[in-house]
């Protein structure tokens, strides 16, 4: 295993610090649990007999577990340990017994050369601070005609809008990456050697009070976010289209993509 640089590997210590600590959070998430994405998702794959799948980043084991009805084997994957304890006891409470866990890092894959006939990562790429790394190791341990499906947050086309939107999430969350734009993670994609078959755009709406207290944010924290988007234009928050009442910030609103992709 390549030794990391000191700020990657502080990147890193900062994804299992904070999900270590709001583990059991991302089991019961909504927008981790449910929604429409997960469901197009698992709809997208095309399942075939004896198929072996590897979902990375699994935080509260979502994917896997749904995964897990339509393959022979998934492996649930997590950097964070007490992630993978919650995602262990969420998909055995559902008696499924073809998942196995284990802690790794997405951008530097446990795994041989072509071990899996499908990837997936959902809501997590945007933690990771070398995406076309991670995208190359996927690559790498894809079988050739491999699919790779893709769930991840998006930031705005935009710069300023981009800029605004990663900030934010960075405020609330300090190990947040950064969001790519959807342009960016196409190019990505195909420039690594994957034919895109699939793709949808979703609206994500956050609601502010549940989505900085998931991060247990303090509270003066959570008031100079409020403070420091209630104060952008208001082309801004009309764009995200943000919602505030006597001061305070109720919601906005987002958006991520589903990339389903096959390797060439």
């Amino acid at each position: 295993m390549k030794e990391l640089k000191p700020d990657v590997l502080k990147s890193k210590e900062a994804v299992v610090a904070q999900f270590g600590k709001n583990a059991s959070q991302y089991v019961t998430s909504a927008n981790h649990a449910k929604g429409a994405d997960l469901q197009d998702l698992v709809q997208a794959i095309q399942y075939n007999e004896g198929m072996k799948a590897l979902d990375v980043a699994t935080g509260g084991g979502h994917v896997a577990n749904a995964l897990a009805t339509h393959v022979q084997e998934v492996t649930a994957l997590d950097l964070t340990p007490e992630i993978l304890q919650q995602a262990e006891a969420f998909i055995q409470k559902n008696n499924h017994q073809n998942v196995t866990f284990v802690q790794g890092d997405a951008e530097q894959l446990p795994f041989a050369d072509e071990s899996f006939d499908l990837v997936t990562c959902r809501i997590a790429a945007h933690h990771f601070p070398n995406v076309p790394h991670f995208v190359q190791e996927v690559y790498r341990v894809l079988k050739k005609g491999g699919q790779f499906a893709l769930i991840d947050n998006i930031s705005p086309e935009d710069d300023l809008l981009d800029s605004f939107y990663n900030i934010v999430e960075k405020k609330r969350d300090y190990s947040h990456f950064r969001a790519l734009k959807k342009t960016e993670w196409i190019s990505l994609v195909e420039k690594s050697g994957f034919y895109s078959s699939f793709m949808k755009t979703y609206e994500k709406k956050f609601k502010f009070k549940e989505w900085t207290e998931r991060m247990q944010l303090p509270l003066d924290e959570k008031e100079a976010l409020n403070q420091y988007m209630l104060e952008q234009s208001e082309q801004t928050k009309e764009y995200f289209k943000l919602v505030e009442e006597d001061g305070s910030v109720q919601s906005f609103v987002g958006s991520s993509i589903l990339l389903h992709m096959y390797k060439r």
